[in-house]
């Protein structure tokens, strides 16, 4: 890596705080007493964003450059997590979260291809690893955050004060903190100087973008990134339950554990394929990683404590470098069609918001049967990961 990969990656750590949403709807729920159902908005927020942004500010990104792009996805950051700051009631939240979600898609959409800007040769896919592995440590900030920044357990700041309000005080200072973060990232990329890789010279619009779809390779590759996400969130919203039904494991501590060990080898599955693509070529990767996701689903349905844990580890660990692998191998591909590529794929991510409420339909019916839901998805990407590996080994 070089110095100018610093700047991108403080970016990565910026598109991480986006996760915060997770946390958000327990609060939402128990401080505001409103359903599930209107908590789930929350959640979903960001994902609205994602497919209602991407392909326009692949657009917007050819007309002003990856870098005022950038910018302009951490100044909305920066709007959305100065508002709980402010005040704290359920529409506020709400709209918070809205804002984060798109500074997140916009940030998505330049970041990812603009790793390529300051990579080395041969080094994107590695580089482009590695920034999600930053992000990975965003997104557990957090719990983290308010947990180090008030001195008290995260649970601390869910109870209930004489009206049934919660004590949220404490909890919001995560935003300043990000805030602060988000600032000394926009110096950052700001002071950046770039020469960036633009090889084509045909104006990007929504007919290129949606023509792009008509290769078959950016059409598969797209698809790819739709299943996988779709099949993260569908894992991570029910590994809790999963061991609390099947194991009579409590839901509210040693079942939450089990989310947690599963971001945790998804951040260090992403610091490893960092190191793994030094030496390993990413088509080749791609295969393994997938592979390595179908076998850790597949030890869910052996039903003891000991494999479901390692299940849970092991499918972190495989999905940890999908996306980028997925990104990195398409962009370099058709770098002509950067802007492109990155609107149609960031776009996908809308997959996290379709394929679950698929995942819960079936969960109501059999929990362990709504499991084959990402074991699909996974085989599918797997799929693609062998087309494209025999096609560079011809």
């Amino acid at each position: 890596m070089n110095k100018k990969t610093v700047p991108i990656l403080l970016a990565f750590l910026c598109m991480g705080f986006g996760d915060a949403a997770g946390p958000l709807v327990n609060l939402a729920t128990e401080a505001f007493s409103i359903s599930n159902a209107a908590a789930s908005l929350i959640a979903s927020a960001g994902f609205i964003m994602f497919g209602l942004l991407s392909i326009p500010m692949g657009i917007v990104q050819y007309r002003i450059g990856k870098k005022n792009v950038m910018l302009l996805g951490l100044s909305i950051f920066l709007i959305g997590v100065l508002i709980p700051v402010f005040g704290l009631s359920f529409s506020l939240l709400l709209l918070a979260v809205f804002i984060m979600g798109a500074g997140a898609a916009v940030l998505q959409v330049a970041g990812n291809p603009i790793m390529r800007d300051v990579s080395d040769a041969g080094r994107y896919s590695r580089n482009l690893s590695f920034g999600q592995f930053i992000k990975a440590i965003g997104s557990l900030s957090a719990t983290l955050i308010p947990a180090f920044a008030a001195g008290k357990l995260v649970s601390d700041y869910f109870r209930f004060q004489a009206g049934g309000m919660v004590k949220a005080a404490e909890w919001r200072l995560m935003f300043p903190i990000y805030g602060a973060i988000i600032l000394i990232t926009v110096a950052a990329v700001f002071l950046l100087r770039l020469k960036e890789k633009d090889v084509g010279q045909k104006p990007t619009t929504f007919g290129t973008s949606f023509k792009a779809l008509g290769n078959p390779t950016i059409l598969m590759m797209v698809m790819a990134i739709f299943l996988y996400v779709g099949a993260e969130v569908s894992m991570s919203s029910k590994i809790a339950v999963f061991f609390s039904r099947q194991y009579t494991i409590d839901l509210g501590s040693i079942g939450m554990l089990g989310v947690g060990v599963f971001f945790l080898s998804l951040t260090i599955g992403r610091f490893l394929g960092s190191v793994i693509l030094t030496w390993m070529k990413p088509h080749l990767f791609l295969v393994v990683t997938s592979l390595l996701s179908i076998f850790g689903i597949g030890l869910i349905f052996i039903h003891t404590i000991t494999t479901a844990w390692v299940s849970v580890f092991l499918i972190g660990i495989g999905f940890a470098n999908i996306f980028p692998l997925v990104f990195s191998i398409t962009v370099d591909a058709f770098p002509e069609k950067t802007n492109e590529i990155s609107g149609l794929m960031v776009t996908a991510i809308v997959g996290g918001a379709v394929i679950p409420p698929l995942t819960g339909v079936i969960a109501d019916i059999n929990l362990g049967l709504s499991f084959l839901v990402p074991l699909a998805c996974i085989v599918y990407v797997t799929g693609v990961a062998l087309v494209q590996y025999t096609r560079v080994k011809a």
